[in-house]
C-alpha cells in the first residue's frame, strides 16, 4: 500500500494492549495520509517478532516483550528509502 499510495511519510504508533484476547502487549500502528483519507495497518506479535514487519520484539527486565521506537523508525525507513519515505512516532512526532 506504501508503494502504491506513496505517501510523503508513515506515522507509527506502538500500542501496549493489555486487553487483547490473546494478551499481546505490544502493536504496531501505521497511519498512512493518502488524498484526505486515512489508512491504517495493524501489525500484532507472533512469537519474539511482530507478524507482518517481523521487527523483533525485545524483553524488559520483566520478561515482557516490547518494541523499540527509534529501531522501529530504522526498520521502516530503510524498508521504503527507495521511495524515500520519513517515518515518525505518533507521540514524538
Amino acid at each position: 500500500m506504501v508503494r502504491e499510495k506513496k505517501p510523503p511519510s508513515i506515522v507509527f504508533i506502538l500500542e501496549q494492549n493489555g486487553f487483547s484476547p490473546n494478551k499481546e502487549l505490544t502493536i504496531l500502528k501505521l497511519i498512512l495520509l493518502h488524498n484526505k483519507q486515512y489508512f491504517i495497518f495493524l501489525d500484532f506479535p507472533k512469537g519474539e517478532k511482530l507478524k507482518e514487519t517481523e521487527i523483533p520484539l525485545h524483553k524488559d527486565k520483566n520478561g515482557i516483550l516490547h518494541l523499540d521506537e527509534d529501531e522501529v523508525r530504522k526498520i521502516l525507513e530503510a524498508q521504503f528509502k527507495k521511495e524515500n519515505i520519513k517515518a515518525y512516532s505518533f507521540w514524538t512526532a
